[in-house]
């Protein structure tokens, strides 16, 4: 076992917390990704020597030092939220990490653990709650191009063996720093040939606008005036003066009590198509008449008109746009509670154009890749996400977006359309650059010549299943590896106790 980096408890947790810090650095809207892999490095030398209570006392403080101040958007967004997911569920998968880790292999068993953390915060609690991922560091680092071919969760898996390489070449144990200089140079050879990885062919050209309203930032939607929101997009849209073949309004710029159908909107809307001569995708909310629900959906209509499809919202945020196990928490914060739930969508992630099958993805569900990677699955050539960040104050989950869909763009190998009524709106290529991104609350109208494209990168073939399973084999070989040495010493010991009970025996005859 390694010796510990410090013995003290107070110096180690200080170093924790400053561990946790560098990560959350890394995160947008900072983006000082190799403050990140430093980070990592720092946790890993501090889990060297520790007991199992003591990783995972360390991991959780690491947590709270890299969600904490990340999330801090969620504060008045999410009150009941916050608190459940960032003080509670994020250290305790993040301790449990850190636990799990047999103290022969930390280097190479955290990245693996870390792995398989950002997977369960994928998946639960409540159908999960990605943020902060390690992953997003890369939105403009150079391991962004990994997720072309492992998808999102590799990206993590490599930031997390980029630190436990740097880990390893700080020690003074040279078979350490020989299996850190390894584990580096396996890593640069993963991320060139991700570079050059398949990621599709184009299938034609089109130009696209993302309209952009405008308007105050901080705006919950019981107090908003939603004709005024969408008056805002109607006027943006006058901007468009050149032939445009798809425009894309944000997440419920229509907001109507009632049916869309036959609405003075939905009139507008038809018009604009028509004078514009282009397929319009918009985000609509319909009202229930019973004041619990509401629809979230997104739907097309066609350069003459015509009405094409129909989308509606699957993925919801918890304790946002719905409230899990309601009657439970309604009795100790009703108050703070958003008062209707979002009426769960079923169909597939794609409305049918005369431009080709288009995927949308609406807000939230940017963060999880299988809603791109079934978009994708219905042949979709181009990818949008309607999106509303109005409400949320500071600009720490507008950014964590922006990652989210440039690594949707590389995992998909298309194209990908943010827009929001006050930001951040982006047009996004598929090697995940931004190529144009507005202000907040700025009014503009993003237009750009974007590509229809068609086939498969690797990522969306196989999606989470290499990394998750890499990781698993690593950990299963690691402790296996740790018990086996642990019987061999044993082994020895016994050994040794027998030959010190019978060798230096007196002759009796």
């Amino acid at each position: 076992m390694n010796q510990p980096l410090v013995s003290r408890t107070w110096p180690r947790r200080a170093l924790s917390v400053a561990a946790g810090l560098a990560i959350c650095a890394g995160l947008p809207p900072w983006g000082w990704w190799p403050l990140t892999i430093a980070g990592i490095a720092l946790w890993v030398r501090l889990l060297d020597g520790r007991t199992a209570r003591q990783r995972f006392a360390t991991g959780a403080m690491v947590a709270l030092a890299w969600y904490l101040p990340s999330t801090l958007w969620m504060v008045k967004f999410s009150p009941a939220g916050w608190p459940l997911g960032v003080a509670l569920w994020f250290p305790l998968v993040v301790g449990a990490t850190a636990a799990l880790c047999p103290p022969q292999a930390i280097a190479l068993t955290l990245p693996a653990t870390i792995v398989i953390s950002e997977w369960v915060r994928w998946h639960a609690p409540f159908g999960g709650v990605p943020l902060s991922m390690l992953a997003y560091t890369q939105a403009r680092g150079p391991l962004l191009p990994v997720a072309r071919v492992i998808g999102t969760l590799g990206v993590s898996g490599a930031v997390a063996w980029a630190g436990g390489a740097l880990a390893a070449l700080s020690t003074p144990d040279q078979r350490r720093r020989r299996s850190g200089a390894i584990a580096a140079l396996a890593l640069l050879a993963l991320t060139v040939g991700a570079i050059v990885a398949p990621s599709g062919e184009r299938v034609r050209v089109i130009t696209a606008a993302a309209v952009q309203g405008g308007g105050p930032q901080q705006t919950r939607a019981d107090a908003t005036d939603f004709s005024l929101v969408f008056g805002r997009h109607l006027t943006a849209a006058e901007r468009i003066t050149t032939p445009v073949d798809l425009v894309v309004f944000p997440e419920n710029i229509v907001n109507i009590s009632g049916s869309y159908g036959g609405s003075t909107e939905q009139g507008q809307l038809t018009e604009l198509a028509k004078r514009l001569h282009a397929t319009v995708i918009s985000g609509i909310v319909e009202d229930r008449l019973d004041q619990k629900h509401f629809w979230n959906f997104a739907i097309g209509i066609g350069p003459d008109g015509a009405p094409l499809g129909r989308y509606d919202k699957v993925r919801r945020v918890p304790f946002g746009e719905y409230v899990p196990m309601r009657p439970i928490f309604e009795t100790v914060a009703k108050e703070i509670l958003p008062p209707r739930d979002d009426v769960e969508g079923t169909g597939p992630a794609v409305i049918g154009t005369p431009l080709g099958p288009i995927g949308v993805v609406i807000s939230w569900e940017v963060f999880f890749p299988r809603r791109v990677r079934e978009a994708l699955h219905h042949d979709a050539e181009i990818v949008l996400n309607p999106t509303n960040g109005s409400s949320y104050w500071l600009t720490q989950v507008q950014s964590q977006q922006i990652a989210s869909s440039a690594l949707r763009a590389v995992e998909s190998g298309r194209w990908v359309i943010q827009a929001a009524p006050t930001g951040f709106s982006a047009i996004i290529d598929p090697d995940g650059v931004v190529q144009q991104r507005s202000g907040v609350s700025e009014a503009r109208v993003l237009e750009q010549t974007v590509e229809l494209r068609r086939g498969r990168t690797l990522a969306m073939w196989w999606g989470e299943a290499p990394a998750l399973l890499a990781s698993l084999i690593a950990l299963a070989w690691a402790w296996a590896w740790a018990w086996a040495r642990s019987m061999s010493r044993s082994t020895q010991r016994r050994v040794v106790a027998v030959d010190s009970d019978t060798g230096p025996c007196a002759d009796n005859d």
